[in-house]
């Protein structure tokens, strides 16, 4: 058994006490956390919008996450919540359909939705993506994708039509599939799911497994993604001594950081991602390679 084998075996044995340990390496891939700009450049303009996508190319932001939906026909949509009206004003266009669920819509009466006055008059008109305009434009900017698959438990067979669409778009060529992709999800099976269907796509799971779970994780998933304030040193160290199926240490995005402080904390941890809506902030807060 090599030396991170053993290490990981003492850290799931020992449980929390293990947490305590020093990181044998202060993260998995560079010094300096990726930053990722959640549903786009999300505190500057509507989020998972296009225009939050021009938002992070306009603040040097490599890499976007989002969230993606499937609508009444089978349109997958970029949309966090699996309703549409928070962000949108399916209410005065369409009274007697609540509770809104985007599932109970067409693509076509979606597409007919203002997705951007809720957060600004100034972005009045904004619609909401199929994900094929999502990743077309991101492409127009040479971006990175961190794509999540909401609520899977909604739409059965989501993964395989995600990683469709994705193949479509040119997404699964092998530059990127080894630079510019990774699909995550909360849920456990939907990772898995797709790790089968396409091992070569690099997966994440969203949330902060025990240590004791880990190498059940390990199996399908590259990247554990916690929220910032369930995270430790130690418990990215112990995450960092597992190796994921593309034969890697597993990586860890952290998510939802927006503040100078809490972001130099998250870097201290050793991650290797910060998600934020304010990536700006977050950019300018880490130190230099």
């Amino acid at each position: 058994m090599h030396a991170r084998a053993v290490a990981a075996t003492t850290t799931a044995l020992l449980g929390t006490a293990a947490l305590l340990l020093p990181a044998p390496h202060a993260r998995a891939g560079s010094d300096r956390p990726t930053v990722i700009a959640h549903r786009g450049a999300s505190a500057y303009a509507p989020e998972n919008t296009l225009a939050a996508v021009d938002k992070a190319a306009e603040l040097g932001i490599a890499w976007v996450e989002n969230d993606v939906q499937r609508t009444k026909d089978g349109e997958l949509v970029v949309l966090h919540d699996d309703n549409l009206k928070r962000t949108t004003d399916v209410e005065e266009l369409f009274p007697g359909r609540a509770p809104w669920k985007v599932k109970d819509f067409t693509a076509a009466e979606i597409a007919r939705l203002d997705a951007g006055s809720w957060f600004s008059p100034a972005y009045a008109g904004a619609r909401v993506p199929t994900l094929e305009q999502f990743m077309d434009r991101m492409e127009l900017h040479h971006q990175k994708l961190l794509l999540e698959i909401k609520n899977p438990d909604l739409y059965p067979g989501i993964e395989q039509q995600t990683l469709k669409v994705l193949a479509n778009e040119g997404w699964l060529d092998r530059s990127h599939l080894a630079r510019r992709l990774i699909v995550q999800s909360f849920s456990a099976d939907s990772v898995r799911t797709v790790h089968k269907l396409k091992p070569a796509v690099k997966t994440g799971f969203l949330g902060t497994p025990s240590v004791a779970d880990l190498p059940r994780y390990a199996a399908f998933a590259d990247q554990i993604n916690p929220s910032h304030g369930s995270i430790s040193m130690g418990y990215v160290a112990s995450v960092h001594y597992y190796t994921g199926p593309h034969g890697r240490p597993l990586e860890v995005f952290t998510w939802t950081v927006n503040d100078a402080d809490a972001a130099r904390l998250a870097a201290d941890y050793g991650v290797d991602g910060i998600i934020t809506n304010s990536p700006d902030v977050v950019r300018d807060a880490l130190p230099d390679d």
